[in-house]
């Protein structure tokens, strides 16, 4: 079995993940990953009364795990963007897998299952402001999976090589790699009542999604081309900040990820919608039912 050195794995003295904070007896098999801290109080508002075993918070690593109708639920906040992710994923990853007196991989694996619940923005004008999008497939641009070994194994290559050319895509940037959710998740999430699509992770908020204030974008017509963009049927339907982590170090992992999110900005509209809580609590009780 795999041994972890101190300077691999980082222990904190009381037995915690190192930026987490979390001990692994408080690590439930569902997880729900939210970006805003303050969004897992909102979580957890929804659990069954008394089933709070843990509320843990380091930087924006908010942790509580209880209970929702009985199915014993992790919700833990990432902040934004995938290298918070990458600490998020690699860490619960741990706190399942590696046994933390040891040090050594535990003989045998525990699957987790992981709903990423976010916002975004839709790039599709048939996709209203409001809508449950859910990313069948996630397009990274952020480039983190690329530090992995074998990420070739588990990335649609075909969708990645169309996209870099029909895009224009900034030869300078990372390459963006395509990855799917879990099928079985998506299908118990979804139903029959939530979008489904191809959504790019951005590995920021302004230029990387072609928002333009006092700098020019590289390639200024990107967004127009990631519209128009088309392969083997699919489109690409909105923009967020995480998901593509979260379903790539998944996949490499052995555990089941996806991501939801509202749409609150309607990028061909020029639209925005900056009271959306009230439809993310909407969300977010909706998936708690299904998971």
């Amino acid at each position: 079995m795999r041994h972890f050195p101190a300077s691999q794995l980082i222990i904190n003295a009381d037995g915690s993940a190192f930026h987490l904070h979390l001990k692994p007896e408080f690590l439930a098999d569902k997880i729900i990953l939210v970006g805003d801290q303050d969004r897992v109080n909102m979580v957890a508002s929804f659990f069954d009364e008394g089933s709070i075993e843990c509320d843990v918070q380091s930087r924006e690593f908010h942790t509580i795990t209880g209970k929702f109708h009985g199915k014993r639920i992790s919700c833990i906040s990432t902040g934004i963007g995938t290298d918070n992710c990458d600490i998020v994923m690699n860490e619960i990853d741990a706190l399942a897998n590696i046994d933390f007196n040891t040090r050594l991989e535990k003989e045998t694996p525990r699957h987790l299952e992981i709903v990423r619940i976010g916002t975004c923005g839709a790039m599709q004008e048939d996709i209203p402001l409001g809508t449950f999008l859910v990313s069948q497939k996630s397009i990274g641009f952020d480039g983190v999976l690329s530090f992995y070994h074998d990420r070739d194994s588990i990335a649609d290559l075909g969708f990645e090589k169309a996209l870099v050319d029909f895009i224009h895509y900034p030869s300078k940037a990372a390459v963006p790699y395509v990855v799917k959710a879990d099928e079985e998740l998506v299908n118990r999430i979804a139903k029959d009542d939530m979008t489904r699509g191809c959504t790019i992770a951005s590995n920021g908020f302004y230029g990387p999604q072609g928002r333009v204030l006092r700098v020019d974008l590289a390639v200024p017509d990107i967004n127009e081309r990631i519209t128009a963009f088309r392969y083997e049927g699919q489109r690409i339907t909105n923009y967020e900040m995480e998901g593509s982590c979260i379903a790539g170090l998944a996949l490499h992992m052995g555990h089941k990820a996806m991501t939801v999110c509202c749409v609150i900005a309607q990028r061909k509209a020029e639209a925005a919608n900056t009271d959306y809580k009230p439809r993310i609590k909407e969300l977010v009780h909706t998936v708690l039912e299904r998971f």
